[in-house]
């Protein structure tokens, strides 16, 4: 997949707009994505919420047969109210929020670990007794080399860590596009 930047710059706004319905009466973004191709089409997508340069939620579906607008707005709002690892956002953190999206490829099986590629591919464990995903910029936010992120992806999924060492895993990869705010806002949320 590859998004224009107008599409990118659609899926930012929406997000935010997804968010701020959370505190207004207004229920749906106001952008009309169907003038996007890119944005009609069904796709998996994580939204990352960073307060202050720290994360502050994260939540995602790996494969989606909703638009890919209408993914990134439910996760948007989604990372902002139940991930379980924070409490739910509130109206005063919305201008020290920024917005990081990444729009998922379809999975695919791997049969051999050798196959991963730091920094491209994000990773799915999906053994009949543990799920878990680690996006791609993992690996390299947090200098992960094929064993760590190996291990981060077991111990997230609620295994020993070095349980790949012994069993081959059931693992598919996926790339990503990720794109961000990087944009600083006023106290009253607007663009500077």
């Amino acid at each position: 997949m590859s998004l224009t930047a107008k599409e990118r710059g659609v899926l930012l706004l929406s997000a935010r707009e997804s968010i701020m319905t959370l505190f207004s009466e207004i229920r749906v973004p106001t952008i009309n994505y169907k003038h996007y191709p890119g944005l009609e089409m069904p796709g998996g997508a994580f939204v990352t919420l960073t307060k202050d340069g720290d994360l502050r939620g994260c939540i995602g579906y790996i494969e989606s047969e909703d638009t890919l607008f209408n993914t990134v707005c439910e996760a948007a709002r989604l990372a902002a109210t139940e991930d379980p690892r924070f409490p739910p956002l509130d109206e005063m953190e919305l201008p020290r929020i920024l917005i990081e999206i990444s729009a998922l490829s379809k999975p695919q099986q791997i049969k051999d670990y050798e196959e991963i590629v730091i920094g491209k591919h994000g990773l799915l464990l999906d053994e009949d007794n543990a799920r878990a995903v680690l996006l791609p910029q993992v690996a390299i936010e947090h200098g992960m080399n094929i064993s760590a992120f190996l291990t981060a992806l077991c111990q997230k999924g609620g295994m020993q860590g070095k349980e790949w060492m012994n069993t081959p895993l059931k693992l598919k990869t996926f790339t990503a596009e990720v794109f961000g705010e990087q944009v600083h806002r006023n106290l009253t949320g607007e663009i500077r």
